[in-house]
């Protein structure tokens, strides 16, 4: 396990400790997600699940965790764990290096608290792209032109069919660009998630050790 990899497993574990019996959980996707589903197992405390992708879900079930469908009875969640791409300075995050950002986003809107696990890496001083986006089929062209410089991953498409692109110019203002993604005819969802969705960010070092960032300060 190199040192990128010990940091992801300290910040799952320390959010795994987040977690109690009868809570409702959202399972993120991801290395780090991994991490936390592999702690989560070790401690096995009695929770409903759903979780943001497939392999996700199979993971979870390979360790003998229930995930039921987010279409059932569970509408709301105690609380959701899921990594980032890039953690800005004032916790806007970039999600959606696997494509799952949109049932990212739902999950994590629909959880009182939303837990963020990094590595000490993921930290930046401003926010760069690429941003993942997941567009609809019809019109891909005149999308794509609209949200110029972007282009198609080569990728499936996510789960509920929408096609994986990136938007590949200069960030800027965080909250500027995800207006006009979010304006624009054919974008199902985008992977800016702004500081209102993120409770804490839990960020592991290379000692070992974990700090605690909340939305409204600094670390704890």
């Amino acid at each position: 396990m190199d040192a990128h990899d010990a940091e992801k497993r300290a910040a799952g574990e320390a959010a795994a400790e987040l977690v109690e019996d009868g809570m409702t959980l959202g399972l993120g996707t991801g290395s780090t997600a991994a991490f936390f589903l592999l702690a989560l197992a070790r401690r096995g405390p009695d929770v409903r699940c759903v979780a943001t992708s497939s392999a996700t879900e199979a993971q979870a079930a390979a360790l003998g965790i229930r995930v039921e469908p987010f279409e059932g009875a569970i509408e709301s969640l105690d609380l959701a764990v899921d990594g980032a791409d890039e953690v800005g300075r004032d916790h806007w995050l970039v999600k959606g290096g696997g494509g799952a950002h949109t049932r990212e986003k739902i999950v994590a809107a629909a959880a009182d608290r939303f837990i963020v696990v990094v590595s000490a890496d993921k930290l930046v001083d401003e926010l760069v792209a690429p941003i993942p986006l997941e567009l609809l089929a019809f019109g891909l062209g005149a999308t794509l032109r609209a949200l110029a410089p972007s282009r198609l991953r080569p990728v499936p498409p996510s789960p509920d069919g929408g096609l994986i692109a990136d938007y590949q110019g200069d960030v800027g203002s965080p909250a500027r660009l995800a207006e006009r993604l979010s304006s624009t005819p054919g974008v199902i969802e985008h992977g800016l998630f702004p500081p209102d969705l993120v409770s804490e960010v839990l960020v592991a070092s290379g000692d070992g050790s974990v700090t605690r960032r909340s939305m409204h300060g600094g670390p704890q």
